[in-house]
């Protein structure tokens, strides 16, 4: 990875600036001690169903802060870091399944292949097989190859082995989610560190190297400095005050869990455990300058406070998982990674162009060309009180989406034809990664109400200008607006033949997802009827809910707790019972297991039966009938499966369905 700008080292000289200005406007301030504490911790999962250690990650983390009680123009001033530098050795310990020795040779069996009978020639354990009766290379459809580099197909006629792209350190898409039996467009993408295999890694996006692996906060990015601002307060008369917070920090807006609504400040990293960890742990801080008037007391309310905020760091997307890693939320970052590798060196695809076909596709006709990432800096304004003993907030954020979109129409080769055309071509699977502006506005409350003698919490957002996979565009996406909802309720409960003493905590959340400009159908964009619905692969309205059961032993060192979450649509969800025991002061162990259960896999329009380079890809059924539609380019006819899209409505839980896990952490803090 590059340094990308100076705003990383902006962070660190601003710091010691402001200090230095401080001191000029408060030259009789007298200062505290520094304030130190931190933790040191080891969590080790073990994931089931053969694939072994998935983490052992050593965290060491400092916490500390200066307080300085200044006599001049601040009435308050302080700075406060935190610095977390983490080794994850599975990438050491097993190696074989995440890191250098990972993947293996992969093949798209048949008949007297022999992986289909479960062995490849090298001697390794093939991926499961597929079962079609017949595999042919080209069968009639592409003219004779004259590629180069495309990963080959053993026992299949016409495949080259290039130097730069040999059939080994692959996974296929989708292998760890199901058995490939309504494959869909299936693709083999690299499992290796950037360093060591860069095929499918995409610059300054997803390239980690061995070493950012091991060692994620101690990159070109310095997220080994997880915090580090100052603080300054301005008195008034009135008692009014206006406070700054300048530096690397994590700006909170929801108040909710797990559920991002409101709270879309920061990028999250979802590498490290998806969406299992404590959002304080996962949130990427950012470099902001956030500056808070407050006016306390004021009118018909009981507090009242108004906050702007200016992120000049640059930006950084959510951290999805590169290829490979043990967690790539939605496999989305395997995805990635197989179509980068199409587009660089050419790709074998299987099932495509029509059922039980695997195809090699030349340079720069199908997949990722490049990640394109902005320069625009994001900016919010959020109005924050307490009325008639409600606390509310009203939120208004313009920033660019932390999550990717993909955006086909990029020039492309028409792997049909012998000259390198490099033009668009509608419903053609070539696109760059873009992370769209987004203009969001939302809102949130929070009170208690007696009679159920329970906590309400509620948010809503707005969202302008998000993109979404759709098979109906020429371009394959489309714009919509979202609408985002979470309800919260928090009670205390006493169940006495469980705990006579201590209550239990109830908590229960659901959230929701509308998508307000929709497009789904059973005709394609030229109105041909389909076999299979097309368009937007999310769901026009999703929920999903949690619910937290937990209780206290032992004056509240023995804590046990469940938790569970089901995506409804999905049809999938997760339970994790876990006991969290503070041995003393210091010491903490925590025990848990996460199981996945539900559905799994789900299949969708992939794309398959669109006709991209007319007449070459009309569907047989139109070819045979010689119909005048195989002269012109038409959108999808609704051939189904797992892969690509079907991702998207799995969901994180559908698409982690066999990754149950045994955890096992212990921290000391200091």
């Amino acid at each position: 990875m590059n340094i990308k700008s100076t705003s990383h080292v902006t962070v660190l000289l601003l710091i010691p600036a402001c200090f230095v200005a401080t001191l000029l406007f408060a030259p009789r301030a007298y200062t505290q001690d520094i304030e130190f504490r931190g933790f040191a911790e080891n969590a080790t999962y073990v994931r089931s169903k053969g694939v072994g250690l998935t983490k052992s990650r050593t965290t060491l983390q400092l916490e500390l802060s200066k307080v300085w009680k200044p006599t001049g123009l601040f009435s308050e001033f302080s700075v406060s870091g935190t610095f977390r530098g983490t080794y994850d050795a599975v990438y050491d310990l097993n190696d074989d399944e995440f890191g250098k020795n990972s993947g293996r040779s992969v093949s798209f069996a048949a008949p007297g292949n022999p992986a289909f009978f479960g062995i490849l020639a090298t001697g390794n354990p093939a991926t499961p097989p597929f079962p079609p009766s017949t595999n042919p290379e080209w069968a009639g459809i592409f003219p004779p190859p004259t590629l180069t580099g495309a990963i080959p197909l053993p026992g299949v006629p016409g495949g080259n082995i290039g130097a730069n792209n040999p059939n080994e350190g692959l996974r296929l898409l989708g292998d760890d989610v199901h058995n490939f039996e309504q494959g869909g467009v299936v693709l083999a993408y690299p499992t290796r560190p950037c360093d060591i295999d860069n095929r499918g890694c995409l610059k300054d996006y997803m390239d980690d190297d061995e070493s950012d692996l091991r060692f994620p906060e101690f990159n070109d990015d310095l997220d080994f400095i997880r915090e580090l601002y100052l603080d300054a307060t301005i008195a008034f008369d009135n008692g009014d005050e206006l406070g700054f917070r300048i530096g690397r920090q994590q700006v909170v807006w929801g108040r909710t869990d797990l559920f991002r609504v409101l709270d879309v400040v920061n990028p999250v990293d979802f590498s490290r455990q998806n969406i299992y960890d404590e959002l304080e742990d996962i949130r990427i801080p950012m470099g902001i300058v956030n500056m808070e008037y407050r006016a306390g007391a004021s009118g018909p309310f009981e507090d009242l406070n108004f906050q702007a905020i200016w992120k000049f760091e640059d930006f950084r997307p959510n951290n999805l998982g590169q290829g490979g890693e043990p967690y790539a939320i939605l496999g989305a970052g395997n995805f990635f990674r197989a179509m980068k590798t199409c587009w660089d060196y050419g790709c074998t695809a299987w099932n495509f162009p029509a059922t039980d076909l695997a195809v090699e596709f030349p340079v720069g006709a199908i997949g990722i060309r490049q990640a394109n990432l902005p320069s625009d800096q994001d900016f919010g304004f959020r109005i924050e009180g307490v009325y008639k003993g409600v606390g509310f907030s009203l939120n208004a954020l313009r920033y660019t989406s932390q999550m990717p979109s993909l955006r086909g129409g990029i020039p492309a080769d028409n792997p049909f034809t012998p000259p390198i055309e490099s033009q668009f071509y509608p419903y053609s699977l070539a696109f760059d990664i873009d992370f769209p502006r987004l203009t969001m506005l939302g809102g949130s409350a929070d009170f208690y109400i007696e009679s159920m003698k329970s906590a309400i919490r509620v948010e809503v957002s707005y969202t302008t200008g998000e993109e979404f996979p759709n098979t109906l565009e020429e371009r394959l996406f489309s714009e919509s607006d979202v609408i985002r909802w979470v309800v919260g309720i928090d009670r205390p409960t006493f169940i006495p033949f469980l705990n006579k003493r201590r209550a239990f905590l109830l908590s229960w959340q659901v959230f929701g997802q509308h998508l307000q400009d929709y497009a789904r159908a059973r005709v394609n964009a030229q109105g041909i009827p389909t076999v299979a619905d097309v368009g937007m692969v999310d769901w026009k309205d999703n929920f999903t809910t949690t619910f937290l059961f937990q209780g206290n032993y032992l004056n509240d060192r023995l804590t046990p707790q469940i938790l569970s979450a089901w995506d409804f649509r999905a049809g999938s969800g997760a339970i994790v019972p876990s006991i969290d025991w503070k041995i003393s002061n210091s010491w903490r162990l925590t025990l848990a297991f996460n199981m996945k259960i539900g559905e799994g896999a789900k299949g969708f329009d992939d794309d398959r039966a669109a006709n991209p380079y007319p007449p070459f890809t009309c569907a047989p059924p139109l070819a045979a009938a010689g119909s005048p539609l195989c002269g012109t380019a038409f959108s999808s006819l609704g051939a189904s499966g797992y892969e690509p899209l079907g991702r998207f409505r799995a969901g994180p839980f559908g698409m982690a369905i066999n990754e149950d896990e045994y955890q096992l952490t212990l921290r000391y803090r200091f």
